[in-house]
């Protein structure tokens, strides 16, 4: 039953789909607020961002930026959606094992969440009421 649920066979009928734009549109939402949270204070981050994988404290935010906003826009909208859900993926693995990998787990609780809800969807994928969708009807009518 559960197995069901997370997999439809169908996971491109109306409720499914409805279903998994509320969770792009929420998730999503949430996740973009993080991003424009860290893009309005650049500045101010930019020198004392954690750098857990040794690339920059700058060029680590702008990454997390990328992936907490731009990467946040395809995924509500459902265009390029698992290459969207992949920076999104690593930007939690990075806060939840490396960022706040010693800290308790309700301080790393969010990042937990948000991992297992971009993995869940990940697999499910977008539902018919994306981008990918019309793209994919576009491509399969010109072939």
């Amino acid at each position: 039953m559960i197995y069901n649920f997370l997999f439809p066979s169908k996971p491109d009928d109306t409720k499914t789909s409805l279903f998994l734009l509320g969770m792009r549109v929420v998730f999503g939402t949430l996740m973009m607020l993080h991003g424009l949270q860290k893009w309005n204070a650049f500045e101010q981050m930019s020198s004392g961002f954690p750098d857990p994988i040794g690339l920059g404290s700058s060029t680590s935010l702008i990454l997390a930026i990328f992936g907490e906003l731009i990467c946040s826009l395809a995924f509500i909208l459902g265009f390029l959606y698992r290459l969207s859900l992949i920076p999104m993926i690593v930007t939690m693995v990075v806060a939840f094992f490396i960022v706040h990998g010693a800290d308790p787990f309700l301080v790393k609780e969010l990042a937990f969440i948000y991992l297992i809800v971009f993995l869940l969807m990940y697999f499910i994928g977008p539902g018919k009421y994306s981008l990918d969708s019309i793209l994919k009807k576009l491509i399969k009518h010109k072939r």
